[in-house]
């Protein structure tokens, strides 16, 4: 009998839907492609008060698997929540942990392997790159490095600078897993023709950029591009897609810039409906920067691959792993974070050559289903649970 494919997993996370976000998708997303009767998903509620409490009822009763959530907003590695961890893994006979982001959480792990965990997986994302660089933090990283079987990273970005703070054996047994992109969900043809019908946009030039409203993301450097844009193509318009704490300032930014009118903010969008609001746009730009020192830096940018797989040039800012995600030249253009001329040009150009943009986005589509589907990738993960 092959015991490794028999292992049940216990997945502990704070980073689990309905919480929105890149790394609750790309959790989900692998959660969903493993053996449902041997996953256990041990996570953090996501907010107080009844709606947040029947939006998590309802989205656990849902899923093919268990799923067990924890009293608190956020999971930190407690004596009372190692127990309960513990105290799973024994009750579920589960054999294998994979921490969805390896820090903090990862510190459990010696207690787990106590317990009868027989591997364990801890995924780093980009705010281990900036554990990395604190003192203290580094050190707690190292000793997660040193009592997990392998961290998991998202791309040479986050490697190199994960790598630095672990042992030497710790960083050899280092291993890339990336999220995936459901070529399937994203693709040409995806609706994007009635959400420009919809939101009045048929007919212009569309620049789309899907991301949660926050200034490393860079929508503010896309609305410091417009006038530059619209002298170029005058029926241009940016369509900012996603909700955050960021959009008031945006707001401001576009009417003091007197580019109001060609700024179109939809706010929060539901999940199965962000395919067509990427298919709306003919070019996809979010140019992210890092940001405080290194500490906010974007880990890989799932956006541009979903972009890709629709069928659209990117335009990717240079924060952290975001290159990662682009073939520059080829699948699209990387550009300094916070240069709005240098991303003018570039969307100017786009905007400009429909034929460059079809054989942009044709190489891109082409790359995420070679490279990026999430079959792939959950193959990679069983094989290392």
């Amino acid at each position: 009998m092959d015991t490794t494919a028999a292992r049940t997993t216990l997945i502990v996370t704070n980073d689990f839907p309905p919480r929105p976000g890149g790394i609750q998708a790309f959790l989900h997303s692998m959660a969903q492609r493993l053996d449902p009767e041997r996953v256990v998903v041990y996570a953090s509620t996501w907010k107080r008060g009844r709606e947040g409490a029947e939006a998590t009822a309802a989205f656990d009763a849902a899923q093919p698997f268990t799923v067990v959530r924890d009293r608190t907003t956020m999971l930190l590695p407690t004596p009372r929540v190692t127990r309960r961890a513990v105290g799973l893994l024994r009750e579920h006979g589960c054999r294998s942990v994979w921490f969805g982001a390896a820090a903090p959480l990862g510190l459990m792990a010696p207690a787990l392997r106590r317990a009868g965990a027989e591997r364990i997986v801890a995924t780093t994302h980009g705010h281990e790159a900036g554990w990395a660089q604190l003192p203290v933090a580094r050190r707690l990283l190292r000793r997660i490095g040193d009592t997990t079987d392998t961290l998991t990273y998202l791309g040479e970005y986050t490697r190199s600078r994960i790598a630095r703070a672990l042992s030497d054996e710790a960083a050899a047994r280092m291993v890339q897993l990336p999220p995936g992109v459901d070529e399937k969900t994203f693709h040409p043809g995806s609706g994007g023709d009635a959400v420009r019908e919809r939101l009045g946009l048929a007919g212009r030039p569309v620049v789309v950029c899907v991301s949660r409203l926050v200034p490393r993301k860079g929508q503010d450097t896309l609305i410091a591009a417009m006038p530059r844009v619209l002298a170029a193509q005058p029926d241009a318009v940016l369509l900012v897609v996603g909700g955050g704490p960021y959009r008031a300032d945006l707001e401001k930014q576009a009417a003091r810039l007197g580019v109001r009118g060609s700024v179109h903010f939809t706010g929060a969008v539901p999940w199965e409906d962000l395919p067509a609001h990427f298919g709306a746009g003919d070019v996809f730009a979010m140019p992210c920067r890092t940001r405080r020192g290194g500490l906010d830096v974007e880990g890989l940018g799932i956006v541009y691959l979903e972009a890709s797989a629709t069928g659209l040039p990117v335009v990717a800012g240079d924060s952290g792993g975001a290159p990662d995600a682009v073939r520059d030249g080829e699948t699209g253009w990387v550009v300094r974070g916070g240069t709005p001329d240098e991303t003018a040009d570039r969307i100017v150009t786009l905007l400009a050559d429909p034929a460059l943009r079809t054989r942009m986005g044709t190489a891109g589509r082409a790359w995420v289903e070679s490279h990026w589907r999430w079959d792939l990738l959950a193959d990679h993960l069983r094989a290392l649970l």
